[in-house]
This record gives C-alpha cells, structure tokens and sequence, in this order.
C-alpha cells in the first residue's frame, strides 16, 4: 500500500477525538509536566509557516514527556482582544467578537491540520466573559491591596487602613506614590470619604493617578512605547503626542527588586535574563536637591555617581517637568514653548535612542550644593520624566550624553576623575582618582561616592537611595474591544463592583469609533455608563496584556466558576514546567505574569511552592520568508530572467511565493497573477526557464512571501511539514524558509512507510525473527541519540538521526517486527499520523501517544573496534581498524607494516610512536 498521508491523518484525527487520546485530567499517582505555548492572536490572516514553528517543538517535548510516564497539560487557547478586530470593526461595522469568532475559527482548524496533542476541552478566550471574569477579579484584587515593604509582600488594604486608623501614616513602610504627607491618626479620622479614598488611592496597587502618556487622537487610545515610531502609532501610521491624561495603573515597581531576584531562579536564557533586569534597571546612588539661584525652591536629582557631584556644571529638566513653567523667563519662553512642542511628538524610546543633541535653556539658574557654583538649568529629550526625577546633574567630563551636550551648548566641562592609572578606562567606569572635587580629592571612586552620599545626609540635602529604571505598568486604553472595568464612580470617586456582580460585560455601542474626548467607544452607551444611585462607570478598557497575565492558571482548571483555579488542580499542576514563546514578550508580558503570580501568592489566592509561574523558558527562533522577485525591463511588461537582467535596465517586484518552485517561475500563473501581467512577455533562460532572483525578509503579505501551511501540508502531509520545520536548523536560531529540502523529509516518510511492507488490506508484512546485531546496533543508537536530542531540545539533529536510521534499516533489509515497532514509538512525537497509523496496523490496542517510550540498552551499541585515524608528519595518511582492547605492543608492529604507512615513512627512522587508545595515532619522523 502507498503511503497515502491524507487518508491516514483523516483516519487519525478521527481516532484521536473519538478516544479523546488528548484529554487530560489529574492523576494522583503520575508525575505532572506542564507544557505551555504562548497563546496566539488571532488575526483574520491566520497562520503562515512561521507560526508553527515553536507550536510544533512543545508539541513534540510534549509528545515525548508524556510517553516517558508524565501526566502533561499541553493546551492551547486565544489571546483574543487586541486592537486589529476593533479597527476592522470601525471600518465594516461588524462586531469585533463575531470577526474574532471566525479567525478563532481558522486557528483552530489549521493547528488541527498539523496533529498538535491540545486538550481543547481546556481552551480558553480572553474575550470571553467567563474568563474575563476572572481578569477583573484580579484588578480588583489588586485594587484592594496595598505593599508591605517591611514584610516584602502585598497585604489587604483593610491592614492599611487598620493602620491608619491607629497610627495615621507615621511608622509606615509602603510602596506608594511619590512622597506622601505625614497624618496622624486624628486627621485621619476627620478626614472626609473623598479626602480618604484620595490617600488610599497613593498605596494601591491598582491605582489611577495622572500621567503623561502617547496619545493616539485617530485611534482614540493611549499608545504604550513599543506602539509608537518616529511619532506616529506603529499601526495605521497616525499622528501621536504626549499628554497628561487619568489613568489606571498597576504598580508593578513594588516587585522590582523581587523580579530581579527571581531571575536567579529560573532556567531562561543569559539574553532573556539581561533584557529583563535592563527594563526594572537597578541602579544604586543619591537623591540630592539643587536650591534655584533666586531661592525660590529647589529641584530634586537622582545620580548614581554621587562622586562627579563637583564637576556638575549645567542641570537638564525631562520637558514634561513639573517646574518648567514656573522656571521659565520671559525671554526664554519662545524658545522653551517651541521645544517642548517638537518633543510631544515623541516617544520615550525614540527619545532614547536619538543620536543628535538637542535642548532648550530656561533663563534660569541653580546652586551647586557643594561648591555654591551657579549652574544653569536646560531641558532636553534625553531626560525622560518617568525614570528617576525627570531631573539631572549634568556632568560633561564623565557621561557621553552629558558631554555631547555640553560641546553642542558650549557649556563648561571640569574633569572630576584621574583615570591614569586605569588605561583602557572609559566614562563609565567607576575607576580613578578624584581631582578637583574638595572634600574627595585623592580619593578612588568607590570610597568618594560613599564619603559624598555621608556628606549630603550630613548636610540634610539629600539621601542615599535604590532606584529602578521600570515605571508602574499603565493599564487604561480608550478601546472598546477589551475587558470593561469593574469601577463605578460615585461624587468622582471610584469604588469598585461587588464581586458577585462580575463578570461586567462590554455593552453595545453605536460606533466602535474614538470618542475624540480622551474617553472609550463605552461613553457612547448611556444607559449602561449611568447606572442606580448617580453611579457611572468607569469607560476605559484593560489593556492586552490584562488577559495574557494570569492565562497559565486558568488552564489548569478552566471550568471553575467559583474560584480563578481550585486549590486541588493547583496543587496538582502548580506552575508552568516549560514554556516556549517569541523573545517579544521579554518586557511585557512575561514580566506582568510574573508579577501577577507573586502577588496572587502574597494574597494566599494561590498556594504553590515558588513564586515563579514559568520554570523553564525556551525562546524559538523566526522563521524569515523567502522572498522572490521579477525583473521588468523598464517601460515596458516584459520580464528578464535573473541570469539575463544586468543587460537591461530593470525594476525588481516581488513576486507570490506560492507561483515560484525552486526559484522557477510558473509564467502562466503569473499572468494570471493580476490583471496588469495578463500580457506579459518573458526574456527566458537558454532552457526556456524563467529564474527568480530571492532574498531573505520578514514574513509578510506585502513582500509577497507568505506561505500558508495548509498548502504545504495539502502537497506533502502534516508529519512532512512538522519535521521539516524542525530539519531547518536550530531552534532557537533564525532561519529562512525554503522548500528545496522539504523533498528529502518527505522521501524518508516514504522509505520509513516502505520498511512495513504495508499489503492492499493494510497489513504490515514483517517478520517475527529475532534482529540482527547490525540491527539492534541501528536501533539502539538511534533510540539513544534521539532521546538526548530530544531532551535538548535539537530537533534538527533528532530528524537527521531518523534518516540515518532508516538508510541504514534498508541496507540491512530489516524487516523485523522487534527493531521497526519500538522505531514507530521514537518517531511518534516527530510524525504522529503516520506512527499512529502504523501502531494499529501493527494490531496494537489504544493509540501509540499512551505507550511507553524505548529504552536503550548500551550493550547493543558498545562498539567492537575502532577505526584509529594514522598521523604522520601533522596529517592524517590513513585510517586502521583495531579491536577497542588493543594495547600499543598489539597494534604498532601491525600499524608500521601497512601499505601506506610504509610508503609515507620510506626511508626515515621512526623517532616515536605516540598512541592514544581509543583515539588516534601519531607517527613522529
């Protein structure tokens, strides 16, 4: 029988839903392991070959875990509010839920194409109110909640105000919001419900405050950093500013340092580790405040190189400042106007990341505290209002950003540091001696910065202090498509809905259109913004990663309508063992869901032995496309072949993918193509080809260069395709698509298929013999390196290990039941169809995924002898085979009266003979 892929998955799928192969549930006495993919978006394009890629992998880890006697959670759901179904719904009207519906829909139907082993008994959609419930279940959870810095753990806002109520805010040691006032507990007991709400609103840890954010006026919606380039939103290209607008906020600084612990812990990669602690950012210095030359107040700085204090010759102010304004002289408010105005215009990492030096002077001035210098005071881009201050003392002599300014204005530069003793030292290293800086002159760097940081305590000017680059995470957008508040204001007071009352679900609305006003599509909807006894709804919706945050739990336990997971399915599964997802999500989403795990912990709403959710992170590589192009010849519509084009004037376009094999032009499907080609000529090859030229580039529709997995797994099958993904290189390294070697996976799944000897009738013709050494050699050593590949996650080499084996099988003639059935068992989280296939064609009972997984036995592969390589004069003449036991006195004589070792030794004396057992020989002459 041939190897008919499309009849056999049929057959399979079909098998798997009916003896529901994939559920899964807990099972007391089996080891669990929880593997997790980062869950999809759904867009209405559906997947392309990239996608799968790392779907593919866990499935395969998944596959393999769960043979070797694991009880695995492998799920799968949809990451489904997001910004793209509600432009479409602006445009067409159309509902985003029913637009994200359908490419639900698609998703589904081609991850089932491929064979993945979800239970889709455990599916889960953000935008679902069932789930969504539980997002706001967890808002407002943190909104009850305050941080407990001397218990390094969030608590109930009832012990805050518990605390209050007795002792007002003195002895209090809280992450809140800037600098709170001291109250007793007398005050605290006169103030008024606003007054009190008010303060509490400080410590929450969901907490709404103003903020300067990206504002999107065509989008109607707050922009996050990442959202914003070269001062329009990364989607749709429009105008965006800066503005100070309310919004709600989780304050995830509370956790930085714990974040940063946690890192310790964890089995990811250096490079996800460092991007992590380069956004929280640690850095360790002072606070010191700068009295204004007019005596009129003062400006706070943080520095992390409190020793440079004295070489600080100029001050920069973030353009947001607060102090600006007042700052500000007549003469310079043009100039300053004009300036904040080009920088509204911009985002934080763009601002960042800007090489040309640029900046405003106010008119004013400020004193150096301790060298009573005046010092102007400027504002420029390169401070940034969210980190530290928003203030700076600039010193040109040991910062690069500082110094190019100062060069740019023509400001002072005073060397503070003598690096001469430190060659090969640059601005940033805290190495040297001190110069012209007073009190620390002669002093290294480390002992200054703390004689400095004890100088300025002294002096009650400021205080030594731990910082964190990360700013509390914002959590408002003026969306309709996401999760609704539970928030009803009441006298502009926001308290929050009874949990009984949830899930609040997002109501209709007339226009999925900005508002323009800076408020959400949900304003439009009046009878549910105004509800009993004066209340209004809060109309801002979560933002995307609301639902991504807390995902991993509810997969544990997906059905439970009393509680976000129960406490029996999170014992049991506890917390993600590994995890495979795009490097993307190293800032975002992987740092909120950690945070949310922690403080969920820290409330005792969840009971697991770390506080870490995802044990081992693995992040795949991109799948680039293979774009190909045509050549036009230059006012006309005829198209040079590749190897013709540099005798004409030609333009390049890229060409469907989908319309070229192995860089051959199908000419009439081009035509065909778009009604612009349909008489178009060719200047064809000498073989009447017409050659595509490539080149590689991200996979997108509008290089013309996605491809579809159904078409590939239409033409050569689904078990072709997944192993082909995995045969294109490493996992974690990026690569190109190209289909040239997919012919070669496919022809090993024929030559494996053709070893059964399958009858018309379906069954495999094998032999009950017992093996041949040889072919227990060849299947115990590729259990063994596919095993460890495996484990390793190298798939590539995994699949060439399976080629080997099989050419191997074919040389043999082995057709023995006792080496190809265990082989059908190793290939099954490879190829699941066709090994699933093959075991009940074998006349096994129950599916070949609930086996157990091969074993090798190392006596099989314990090689007899060794083919030693003969070195003589540095390179290797020949190659001779001994018995692995063989001493020297065995082998020498044996070695020297060879044929060819004898012709490279002629006539000269063998001054050593050097051998290594078991690896090489080496003639000295």
């Amino acid at each position: 029988m041939e190897y008919n892929f499309t009849a056999i998955e049929e057959r399979a799928k079909q098998f798997w839903e009916a003896n529901e192969v994939y559920k899964v549930t807990q099972i007391a006495d089996k080891p669990k392991y929880y593997v997790l993919d980062m869950f999809p978006y759904p867009s209405g394009a559906g997947l392309h070959v990239g996608h799968p890629l790392g779907y593919i992998a866990s499935d395969i880890y998944a596959r393999f875990k769960r043979l070797k006697g694991f009880n695995v959670l492998h799920p799968m759901g949809f990451d489904a509010f997001g910004l793209p179904a509600e432009q479409y719904a602006i445009k067409t009207g159309q509902h985003p839920a029913i637009t994200t519906e359908k490419n639900i829909d698609t998703y589904k139907k081609q991850l089932a194409k491929v064979g993945f082993s979800y239970d889709w008994s455990r599916e889960v959609s953000t935008c679902d109110p069932n789930y969504y419930k539980w997002t706001q279940w967890v808002f407002l959870q943190l909104y009850k909640s305050w941080y407990n810095k001397d218990k390094d753990k969030a608590e109930a806002i009832d012990s805050l105000m518990a605390h209050f109520k007795q002792n007002g805010n003195t002895n209090l040691n809280a992450a809140c919001s800037d600098e709170q006032e001291t109250f007793t507990a007398e005050q605290w007991a006169t103030m008024s419900e606003a007054e009190q709400q008010n303060t509490l609103m400080n410590y929450r840890l969901a907490y709404q405050s103003f903020a300067t954010v990206n504002w999107c006026p065509e989008l109607g919606t707050v922009l996050a950093n990442d959202e914003v380039k070269d001062g329009l939103s990364e989607r749709g290209g429009h105008p965006v500013v800066r503005k100070q607008m309310k919004q709600w906020s989780l304050r995830i600084t509370a956790y930085s340092q714990r974040l940063l612990d946690g890192l310790e812990t964890l089995d990811w990669s250096l490079s996800m580790k460092e991007q992590q602690r380069n956004w929280i950012g640690r850095s360790e210095g002072a606070t010191v405040f700068f009295q204004l030359a007019d005596g009129s107040g003062n400006i706070e700085v943080f520095t992390t190189r409190p020793d440079t204090i004295f070489g600080a010759t100029f001050m920069v102010l973030a353009p947001e400042h607060e102090l600006i304004e007042k700052i500000t002289t007549e003469a310079q408010k043009a100039e300053i106007d004009q300036y904040i105005a080009y920088v509204k215009s911009r985002s934080d990492i763009e601002r960042q990341a800007e090489k040309k030096v640029t900046g405003a002077f106010t008119g004013t001035y400020a004193i150096n505290p301790l060298n009573n210098e005046k010092i102007p005071i400027w504002i420029s881009e390169y401070v940034l209002i969210g980190y530290g201050t928003g203030a700076i003392m600039a010193v040109p002599s040991d910062d690069d950003r500082d110094n190019a300014f100062a060069e740019k204005f023509e400001l002072p530069i005073i060397d503070v540091i003598d690096k001469s003793d430190y060659p090969g030292a640059t601005r940033h290293d805290k190495l040297g001696k001190m110069i012209n800086s007073g009190f620390i002159n002669g002093m290294e760097v480390p002992d200054a910065i703390k004689a400095t940081i004890a100088k300025i305590e002294e002096m009650n000017i400021g205080q030594g202090k731990i910082n964190y680059r990360q700013r509390d995470a914002g959590y408002s957008r003026q969306r309709y498509w996401g999760e609704p508040f539970p928030i009803i204001y009441k006298n502009d007071i926001p308290y929050p809905v009874a949990e009984s009352e949830l899930p609040v679900e997002l109501p209709a609305v007339d226009s999925y259109k900005p508002t323009g006003t800076g408020e959400g599509p949900l304003a439009q909807n009046k009878d549910w913004v105004n509800v009993a006894d004066g209340g209004v709804r809060e109309t801002d919706t979560m933002p995307g990663y609301a639902g991504s945050s807390w995902y991993y739990l509810r997969y544990m336990d997906p059905k439970n309508e009393e509680q976000l997971v129960g406490k029996e399915a999170l014992a049991y599964w506890q917390n993600v063992d590994f995890y495979l997802g795009g490097t993307e999500h190293a800032v975002g989403h992987l740092l909120y869901s950690r945070f949310w795990f922690k403080f969920l912990r820290d409330r005792g709403f969840i009971d697991t032995p770390t506080d870490e959710p995802f044990q081992k992170l693995v992040n795949q590589g991109m799948i680039q496309g293979r774009s190909n192009f045509v050549y036009r010849v230059k006012g006309t519509n005829q198209f040079v072949s590749y190897g013709l084009r540099k005798k004409y004037e030609t333009t390049p376009l890229h060409v469907n993918v989908n319309i070229v094999k192995n860089d051959i032009l199908d000419t009439e499907a081009f035509r065909k193509s778009s009604p612009d080609y349909a008489d178009a000529e060719f200047i064809l090859e000498e073989n009447g080809t017409y050659v595509c030229g490539w080149e590689i580039e991200k996979m997108s529709k509008s290089k013309y260069n996605v491809v579809n997995p159904d078409e590939i797994v239409a033409e050569y099958g689904a078990d072709c395709f997944r192993m082909f993904e995995m045969f294109l290189g490493p996992l974690e390294a990026g690569k190109p698509w190209d289909t040239k070697g997919i012919e070669g996976v496919s022809k090993f799944l024929k030559r494996f298929w053709r070893l059964f000897k399958i009858s018309e009738n379906g069954q495999p013709q094998l032999s009950d013999a017992k093996p041949t050494d040889a072919e227990l050699k060849t299947l115990h050593k590729t259990i063994k390196k596919v095993t460890g590949d495996v484990e390793r996650l190298a798939f590539n080499t995994g699949v060439s290990a399976f080629m080997v084996c099989v050419n191997e099988l074919i040389a043999l003639k082995c057709d023995k039941r006792a080496i190809l059935e265990p082989l059908v068992i190793l290939l099954a989280p490879f190829a699941p169809f066709t090994t699933e296939e093959l075991w009940q064609s074998l006349g096994n009972e129950g599916s070949v995924h609930q086996t157990t997984y091969p074993v090798h036995n190392e006596a099989f592969i314990k090689e007899d002898s060794y083919q030693y390589p003969i070195r003589i004069g540095k390179k290797v003449r020949t190659k001779i085979a001994f018995p692995v036991q063989a001493t020297q006195a065995e082998v020498e004589p044996a070695v020297l009266a060879n044929e060819v070792v004898a012709q490279w030794i002629g006539d000269k004396p063998v001054k050593r003979f050097v051998f290594v057992q078991g690896r090489i020989i080496n003639i000295v002459i």
